[in-house]
């Protein structure tokens, strides 16, 4: 019989650190951002939007973080599976769920095993993921 080594879930104090560390790095590249941290059952622990970031992006992130959890997958790895002929082409619009397959997404995981999911919105796809994965450095 084997037994599985506990893993810590996500904690609020986590989520926090994401969300600023996410935030420092928009910060130092000129870019307002929303950063949202997602627990492993989908439930939103941390949230912020710039005063100045565009409104949709706190919708975004969100979004992104969701579909990195449900995949287990960072949404930048997504990309070109939504396009015509790839495997999950229909899949945006085949559930009835917030995916969105932007880059920005990225799984969190803590002793390989999947405890979250944070998503940042408001830059260039590929400088929301540059800023999730910079936020992921201090988990570390």
């Amino acid at each position: 019989m084997s037994t599985a080594t506990a893993v810590t879930p996500l904690t609020t104090e986590d989520a926090e650190a994401l969300v600023a560390a996410a935030r420092r790095a928009a910060e130092a590249a000129g870019v307002t951002v929303s950063v949202s941290v997602l627990d492993a059952g989908g439930h939103l622990l941390a949230f912020r939007r710039d005063d100045r970031a565009v409104l949709i992006s706190g919708e975004t992130s969100t979004r992104k973080a969701y579909t990195a959890l449900q995949l287990d997958t960072p949404t930048a790895d997504l990309v070109d599976a939504v396009q015509p002929g790839g495997p999950f082409h229909t899949l945006p619009t085949a559930l009835d769920r917030p995916l969105l397959f932007l880059a920005g997404g990225v799984p969190v995981r803590r002793g390989g095993r999947l405890i979250g999911a944070l998503g940042v919105g408001g830059g260039a796809p590929e400088q929301d993921h540059a800023f999730a994965l910079a936020a992921l450095e201090t988990l570390a």
